[in-house]
């Protein structure tokens, strides 16, 4: 692997170790930069050392005393974070990553500010990725990350996992982040398809984390539930050329069947104890897809109705034009084309175009599917996405008719 690879996949692990030894995120930041410069020197001459997390930890942490040494006037914070460098104790139970998206994801912290925080200190997505990702501009993202920080660092926002009593009323943001780091790495916003397909193994890492520390929380099982039926496709959804594969025509032979089986058992234990939160749901919906044989045997008046409750519970337009597919399957493109005209906050987001247009195609209506598909194309998105619909644009109109222009 390159140096990029490496700190792409390690980078969150060992960011999280310095935030904790530091208590300082743009410290941490910037050792951690510092340390990458030496490992592009030394390791493109010599080749990375066995394990590449350990050794950016002790460059960046001895980039940190120097810094921490020349200052002849250190506040108490800093002089701490000294300490604690120059003799570092026995690291915590747990794992630092975790204690850092508890951190990302307090409540004293905006929502968006959350999720744009934890993927970039964990997940080491770049600001464009996440200014992609949330369909805003790149300055504003850089200044939301910024405030996160600078509030963590006033309010001193403690960098440790709640203790039990609080665990309820946090969970749902730290939730809601890593599934966020999950489709990031399911669906990249830039590039390839599977992009940062990384980052999917690490969320589902860390929903394992959090099963762990939290056994009985359902949600906790639902969402690694969802992200391993999810991800069992994974392999499947590019073609040899690169080219997306929508799942009805996927090879299922290439799904990882083991983890689909896991997910499968996970939600027959969850579901019967009536605590049916959005997560279960979405992923027993998941695993009707994955236990199938074929898309044509797929139990889809079922999915039409574990849809109809997930937007009873949790209604978005993510699910609106989910369950959109779903109802045309069972009656009919124009069921689904109904669901859709009631669809709102969907104008800047490509696969509610694409959806429309492909329900359009199905109907009959040509040009309405041929606008769809040219308002999906002014829509950001990545390199797959935007070939597959570029494709299925041109492929609207017969070899005698003008084909239409695509961007």
């Amino acid at each position: 692997m390159t140096v990029d690879e490496i700190v792409r996949i390690e980078g969150g692990r060992v960011l999280a170790t310095l935030i904790r030894l530091t208590g300082d995120f743009g410290l941490a930041e910037d050792v951690l930069q510092d340390a990458v410069v030496v490992a592009l020197e030394q390791w493109n001459r010599s080749g990375p050392p066995d394990n590449p997390a350990a050794w950016l930890t002790t460059v960046a942490r001895n980039k940190a005393l120097d810094r921490l040494r020349r200052e002849s006037r250190r506040s108490h914070k800093e002089t701490e974070a000294f300490q604690m460098l120059a003799d570092p104790p026995d690291p915590p139970r747990g794992d630092d990553r975790l204690r850092l998206i508890f951190t990302c994801c307090h409540p004293a912290l905006a929502p968006a500010s959350r999720v744009a925080l934890t993927l970039r200190t964990i997940g080491g997505l770049t600001t464009t990725e996440i200014a992609r990702s949330f369909l805003v501009a790149e300055a504003t993202m850089g200044q939301r990350i910024s405030r996160a920080k600078r509030k963590i660092a006033v309010a001193r926002i403690p960098y440790r996992v709640p203790a039990p009593h609080e665990l309820p009323d946090r969970l749902p943001a730290v939730l809601a982040v890593v599934y966020l780091i999950f489709t990031t790495g399911h669906h990249a916003p830039e590039g390839r398809l599977d992009a940062r397909v990384d980052l999917a193994a690490e969320a589902i890492r860390l929903g394992r984390l959090l099963v762990e520390l939290m056994p009985d929380e359902a949600e906790c099982r639902g969402l690694l539930a969802l992200m391993l039926a999810t991800h069992a496709r994974h392999l499947a959804r590019l073609d040899a050329a690169g080219d997306l594969v929508l799942m009805a025509d996927q090879d299922r032979t290439r799904w990882d069947h083991s983890a689909i089986a896991e997910a499968a058992e996970i939600v027959d234990r969850v579901l019967p104890r009536r605590m049916v939160g959005p997560f279960q749901i979405q992923a027993a919906i998941a695993c009707l897809h994955g236990l199938a044989d074929s898309d044509a045997t797929t139990d889809w008046k079922q999915i039409v109705d574990l849809y109809r409750r997930l937007e009873q519970i949790a209604p978005s337009p993510v699910v609106r034009v989910n369950r959109a597919v779903a109802e045309a399957r069972v009656f009919g493109p124009e069921a689904g084309l109904v669901l859709l005209e009631r669809t709102d906050g969907v104008e800047h987001w490509h696969l509610y175009w694409a959806t429309l247009a492909a329900l359009s195609r199905q109907a009959g209506r040509i040009d309405e599917a041929a606008r769809a598909y040219r308002s999906a194309l002014d829509c950001e998105m990545n390199d797959s996405d935007r070939r597959f619909l570029q494709e299925q644009l041109l492929s609207l109109y017969g070899p005698d008719q003008p084909a239409p222009a695509v961007r």
